[in-house]
């Protein structure tokens, strides 16, 4: 236990610049006391106490704002930058050595049952306010750029971007995309241009009828 707890705080040194001293990574870093809090809960799920575990994550979260359920699986060295807003679902399963930002979801569609939360393999990078959703695997040393939108497997040592999200970089190469940020769909545009046309058919209709009974 003691060699996880020194664990979490090593990472924190080599992950964040601005971290100076042990005291204030121990009192002052939420994304450490969430990880914390998270072992306990889960602890307790393990043991089927499930209400302990659900009270103790809630009580994390009302001091982190970070939620974390349970039941996830969290691997060595997970860092939470900053961290407000991250939610981690029932059955995501995280790897060693992964950092994510703040406001990052790793979360279900709504739709599944069983496993569905992602999986996140080792060393793997998801930035701020990224959303990974569903019963899929981010591979290993793969990053998903910040807003970014993921809704499908992402293979090893890749980097992901864009909603939804599209593999940029695999390997090191860059992979020639053909979409462009500028160009993709505005749903709440769209609806108001079938609702414009609509006035436009039914001005066009009432013109006609007015004429038909001036007539």
């Amino acid at each position: 236990m003691f060699k996880t707890l020194k664990e979490d705080i090593g990472i924190v040194f080599e992950q964040d610049p601005a971290a100076r001293t042990y005291l204030e990574v121990i009192l002052t870093y939420s994304g450490l006391h969430a990880i914390w809090a998270h072992r306990l809960a889960h602890a307790l799920y393990k043991r089927k106490l499930f209400f302990l575990a659900r009270l103790t994550s809630q009580i994390s979260r009302f001091f982190t704002g970070i939620e974390i359920h349970p039941g996830a699986k969290i691997g060595k060295r997970f860092f939470i930058d900053h961290g407000m807003g991250v939610v981690i679902g029932e059955t995501c399963e995280i790897g060693d050595n992964v950092t994510v930002f703040q406001g990052v979801t790793l979360g279900g569609t709504g739709k599944e049952k069983g496993k569905r939360h992602p999986t996140i393999m080792d060393n793997a990078l998801i930035a701020t306010g990224a959303k990974v959703l569903g019963s899929i695997t981010i591979g290993e040393n793969s990053k998903i750029g910040a807003g970014s939108v993921v809704l499908h497997d992402v293979p090893p040592n890749s980097t992901v971007v864009g909603i939804p999200g599209k593999v940029v970089i695999k390997n090191g190469m860059k992979i020639k995309q053909d979409f462009n940020h500028r160009d993709l769909p505005d749903p709440i545009a769209d609806r108001f241009k079938v609702l414009e046309d609509r006035i436009v058919e039914l001005q066009t209709e009432l013109e006609e009828y007015y004429k038909r009974k001036d007539s």
